[in-house]
C-alpha cells in the first residue's frame, strides 16, 4: 500500500474512495452530517469540547454550559475510559452516557463519546450522536467493522504510532461495511521528544485534506498534553485545514480524575474560540 500512496496515479479502494497523492490532488471533502443541521467538513470549523471523563452530573453540566456559551456545537466526554493503568479511573459507563445525553439535550448540543469495544457499541449508538474510536483502537478491526454496520457517524482517531496510510486504511475498514460517515482525527503522534505528550502532525492534516474525501479534525489536547499549548496547537490545526477541533476542558482541571494537565479551564474557552476563529476567518471560514 505504501507504493500506492506514493505513486503518481494514486489508487481507488473497493469502497470507491480515491486517494490521490501529489500537488495536483485536491479531492472534494465530503461533509458528514452529525445532526439535523450540523455538518463537519462543510465550511465552518466545528468546536467539540468537554471533559476527558464524565465524573458527575454537576461537572458535566457546568462544562456543557460553558461549551454552549462559547459557541461550541458538540459535547465530548468519556464514559468508558481506556487508561494505561488498570487502577486509574475507568469511567462511569452507562451512567456517564446518560449524564452526557441529559446535559447535551439541555443546552442543544450533540454528543461524541468513545466505544472501547464491540460490547459497548450498542450503548454508545443509543446515547451518542457520534461514535469515537480512540487512538489505541484504530486497528481494532472487529470494532471498526461493527461501527461500519451502524448508521452513526464515526470519529476515527489516528493511532499514536500509525502512519497516514494505516489511518486511511482503518477508515476503509469502516467504509467497507457500508458506513461512509467517517471523520478523521489527528491527535498527535509519539516521537523521541518528551517535552510534550505527543507531537501534533499538522502536515498530516494538510496532506489528508488533499488526498482523502473524509473530513479531518484535530485534537490539540492529546497532541500536546499541556493546557498552555492547546490554544497554539488549535491555531496551527485550523491553519493546516482542520474541519474541527476536539478539545478537553474541565471546571477544575487540578481535580480532574483523568488528563487534568491538558484540560483547559472553562474560562479559557472564549480565548480558544477567539484565536482559532481569527485563523479560520483569515482562510474564509468560521468557527462554531
Amino acid at each position: 500500500m505504501s507504493s500506492q500512496l506514493k505513486g503518481s496515479n494514486g489508487f481507488t479502494t473497493p469502497a470507491g474512495h480515491t486517494f490521490l497523492p501529489g500537488p495536483e490532488a485536491r479531492p472534494q471533502t465530503r461533509p458528514v452530517a452529525i445532526g439535523p443541521e450540523l455538518m463537519v467538513g462543510g465550511g465552518p470549523v466545528i468546536l467539540m469540547a468537554g471533559p476527558c471523563s464524565v465524573e458527575s452530573y454537576e461537572q458535566t453540566r457546568a462544562t456543557a454550559e460553558a461549551v454552549h456559551r462559547a459557541g461550541g456545537r458538540v459535547l465530548r466526554g468519556g464514559a468508558f475510559k481506556p487508561r494505561t493503568s488498570p487502577y486509574s479511573f475507568q469511567g462511569l459507563g452507562l451512567e456517564g452516557l446518560k449524564i452526557l445525553q441529559a446535559v447535551a439535550d439541555e443546552f442543544g448540543l450533540l454528543v461524541v463519546t468513545e466505544a472501547l469495544g464491540v460490547e459497548q457499541l450498542a450503548l454508545v449508538v443509543e446515547y451518542a450522536d457520534v461514535i469515537q474510536i480512540g487512538s489505541r483502537n484504530m486497528q481494532h478491526y472487529p470494532l471498526l467493522w461493527a461501527a461500519g454496520e451502524t448508521e452513526k457517524p464515526v470519529l476515527l482517531k489516528r493511532g499514536f504510532m500509525s502512519t497516514i496510510e494505516e489511518w486511511l486504511m482503518a477508515a476503509e475498514h469502516v467504509a467497507s461495511r457500508g458506513n461512509e460517515r467517517i471523520i478523521l482525527c489527528e491527535r498527535g503522534i509519539r516521537s523521541f521528544d518528551t517535552a510534550t505528550r505527543n507531537t501534533l502532525d499538522s502536515t498530516a492534516i494538510a496532506l489528508v485534506k488533499q488526498i482523502s474525501p473524509f473530513p479531518v479534525i484535530a485534537d490539540p489536547s492529546h497532541a500536546t498534553g499541556r493546557a498552555n499549548l492547546v490554544i497554539p496547537a488549535a491555531r496551527a490545526a485550523v491553519a493546516a485545514g482542520a474541519d474541527g477541533l476536539l478539545v478537553e476542558c474541565h471546571p477544575d482541571p487540578g481535580a480532574a480524575l483523568s488528563d487534568g494537565e491538558q484540560a483547559l479551564p472553562l474560562e479559557w474557552l472564549p480565548q480558544l474560540v477567539n484565536e482559532a476563529g481569527r485563523v479560520a476567518a483569515a482562510l474564509g471560514r468560521t468557527l462554531s
